[in-house]
């Protein structure tokens, strides 16, 4: 997130991810959070699952497959020196909590807004409270995960097989065996 006066645009692009916990606080977000509010639609995203020594990509979606939106803030920045060109758009995702899911993946995730809350979340009139609430863990029964190729490591493989479940390595522990331990 940039703001006018700020010296270089590269400050934009370290703030890639806004903590839910502290955004309505932190001088970098505290004025998008308040007015400048966006949804960043996906239908999808990546957290590495620690195995051992191995990291293994995870692919996590709602489990009808259907797209949903991140909590977002969006933030314009002016470079002092050319006043005017034009301004450096960008844009943060919020993170938060995991929830019952990703948290044997990933000690944080996304903020998933529900649709139905999609409005309150893009409105002027929602209150500072009603926001905040609306900062949390998206329910893990609505998502599903599975593991997928470490070809998802590098930009420059951009096709539909990144995404194609494989195998987790044989040593590897699954979501699933730490969410739904066998009873002793």
């Amino acid at each position: 997130m940039c703001r006018r006066g700020q010296r270089t645009p590269k400050i934009g692009s370290s703030l890639i991810n806004a903590r839910a916990e502290t955004v309505a606080t932190t001088p970098a977000f505290r004025a998008a959070y308040r007015k400048r509010r966006c949804l960043v639609p996906t239908d999808g995203f990546y957290e590495w699952q620690k195995s051992g020594s191995a990291k293994i990509p995870q692919h996590i979606l709602m489990s009808d497959g259907e797209p949903f939106a991140f909590a977002g803030l969006w933030e314009l920045w002016w470079n002092p020196s050319t006043p005017d060109a034009e301004p450096l758009r960008t844009c943060t995702i919020i993170t938060g909590e995991p929830n019952a899911l990703v948290a044997p993946i990933h000690n944080r995730m996304p903020v998933i807004l529900a649709r139905e809350n999609y409005t309150a979340w893009l409105s002027a009139d929602t209150s500072e409270a009603e926001r905040a609430s609306l900062l949390s863990p998206f329910p893990a029964e609505r998502m599903r995960s599975y593991p997928i190729s470490a070809r998802v490591n590098s930009p420059r493989n951009d096709d539909a097989s990144v995404i194609a479940e494989v195998a987790p390595p044989a040593n590897a522990v699954s979501a699933e065996l730490t969410l739904f331990p066998a009873s002793a």
